[in-house]
């Protein structure tokens, strides 16, 4: 079982920068592709990127491409959201989720969830 505690949310002006950390115990963090989601209110979950297991295959929502990047540290049991150029259409609560199998735009595929933070991005 893996568990996932993510990090570095917070409130951020229009134009501005956050990295979100997601941090996974076990030991067998090199075997799950990694995704992150995000869903606003009223909204379905959607995906924003996902990373396979080595890192060679990244996948990207439209919306993001370009001003988001995803990344990962097997070293350190670590997946990464570097999200640039942040806009207010940004904001919602960011997940990070854990497949085993394949890397995948499907959030039904992925087998663990952290609890989520929370991204305001401001006018």
């Amino acid at each position: 079982q893996v568990q996932l505690v993510e990090s570095g949310g917070g409130l951020v002006q229009a134009g501005g920068s956050l990295r979100l950390s997601c941090a996974a115990s076990g030991r067998t963090f090199s075997t799950y592709a990694m995704g992150w989601f995000r869903q606003a209110p009223g909204k379905e979950r959607e995906l924003v990127a996902a990373i396979s297991r080595s890192g060679d295959t990244t996948y990207y929502a439209d919306s993001v491409k370009g001003r988001f990047t995803i990344s990962r540290d097997n070293a350190k049991n670590t997946v990464y959201l570097q999200m640039n150029a942040l806009k207010p259409e940004d904001t919602a609560v960011y997940y990070c989720a854990a497949n085993s199998l394949v890397v995948s735009r499907r959030a039904g595929e992925y087998d663990y969830w952290g609890q989520g933070t929370q991204v305001t991005v401001s006018t």
